[in-house]
């Protein structure tokens, strides 16, 4: 059976009230996004030390780090150097945690993603060479705001790198938000990355009526067959983590430059409403499966 995790700051900025909700819900693990306020690359050598404190006495495990590596303009030099100082400090916090996966992304999405592929794919050079040194997954996600929009794209991209430590994080609400340029995520686009799947995420999306914008809404609320794709993790003997990604708010809404930058104070509000009314509705979720 799967794992099932929380990102923190879906929940709260603060670490304490993340552990809360996890142990209230019985959960196996957290993926750390940004926590007090810091990115997971700002976090200190005392934020990690009280973080450790905090899940002392738990069974919870990092499931990984959420890192925001090479969310980025593909034509900023500087901020593709920056980057690779974030992939290391996040490499070390991940290291510090005890978890062997880093999130990563591969450039803001352009108008001519075909032309410049060689270009995406020599950009990983080194990042695939000191994640091989370090021993760890970069995560590749499927995020239709990038270059990797969709999973045929991820699945075309770690497939050309050919490395044991790249890997894809499947999420089938960012499909549905690539809208005509992805599939039906569930079975369809699923069927891409299943072999390639290192780690996945939980959330639901829908078309909204009037301006016809796909939203975030409550997971189980949308269109993605969760539970198809939850019996399918089951059936294919998926032991990995999947975690909820909530994006929805019950009450506020969530600009698009928060979703495609998430963290921080104002991102989480309202978070642990959203995501205890997620949870519950994955449970009822679950109930219903053959195991």
């Amino acid at each position: 059976m799967f794992k099932i995790g929380v990102v923190s700051d879906e929940v709260s900025q603060d670490f304490q009230t993340v552990v809360d909700f996890a142990t209230s819900f019985k959960l196996d693990s957290i993926e750390i996004r940004t926590v007090w306020g810091k990115p997971p690359q700002d976090l200190s050598e005392t934020d990690i030390g009280e973080m450790k404190r905090i899940l002392k006495g738990t069974n919870l495990k990092i499931a990984g780090i959420a890192s925001p590596f090479l969310k980025c303009d593909i034509d900023n030099k500087n901020e593709r150097r920056e980057h690779l100082n974030i992939l290391k400090r996040c490499i070390n916090l991940a290291k510090a945690l005890d978890t062997n996966l880093v999130r990563t992304f591969a450039f803001w999405k352009t108008d001519n993603t075909e032309e410049r592929w060689p270009e995406i794919v020599a950009a990983y050079f080194e990042p695939v060479r000191i994640a091989e040194h370090e021993g760890v997954i970069l995560g590749m996600e499927n995020e239709h705001s990038t270059s990797l929009a969709t999973a045929k794209l991820t699945e075309r991209f770690v497939r050309e790198i050919k490395s044991p430590n790249v890997r894809a994080i499947w999420d089938p609400a960012n499909e549905a938000h690539a809208d005509k340029d992805g599939e039906i995520p569930y079975p369809n686009a699923y069927h891409r990355l299943k072999t390639l799947m290192f780690h996945a995420h939980l959330k639901d999306a829908l078309k909204n009526p009037v301006t016809g914008k796909i939203e975030c809404v409550a997971v189980g609320e949308g269109t993605i067959d969760w539970l198809g794709q939850l019996q399918a993790f089951v059936d294919d003997g998926y032991r990995g983590h999947l975690c909820l990604e909530t994006h929805w708010r019950p009450s506020l809404r969530i600009d698009d430059d928060q979703l495609n930058r998430p963290g921080g104070t104002a991102f989480s509000q309202g978070g642990e409403e959203a995501s205890r009314h997620c949870m519950r509705n994955l449970r009822a979720l679950i109930d219903r499966l053959h195991v």
